[in-house]
């Protein structure tokens, strides 16, 4: 019966053993493979959250400002219009006088 008991004992150590053994195993494999990919995003050059998210936000504001301006240069054209026709309606022809 002394047998059994170190055989399963043995056993148990060698499973033991054998458990931390892929633990070990399993990290370095996740090690490895997340390497891998940040060299190929590296290799990509894509970009980061963060960078991405500060390159929207400039976008945003430069969209904002350019509707900002075009209505500025709308209002002024008009502006314009105005002037001319205001003027072009109290300016009267006059005849030139012959020189003497």
């Amino acid at each position: 019966m002394q047998t059994r008991n170190r055989i399963f004992d043995d056993l148990a150590k060698v499973a033991n053993s054998a458990a931390g053994t892929f633990a070990g195993v399993k990290d370095e494999v996740e090690s490895l493979v997340k390497s891998r990919i940040e060299a190929l995003v590296a290799d990509l050059k894509l970009v980061g959250r963060e960078e991405f998210d500060t390159a929207m936000a400039i976008a945003v504001k430069a969209r904002e400002e350019q509707e900002k301006l075009e209505k500025k240069v709308t209002a002024l054209q008009s502006e314009i219009e105005s002037l001319k026709k205001g003027t072009a309606t109290k300016a009267k022809p006059t005849k030139a006088k012959p020189k003497k």
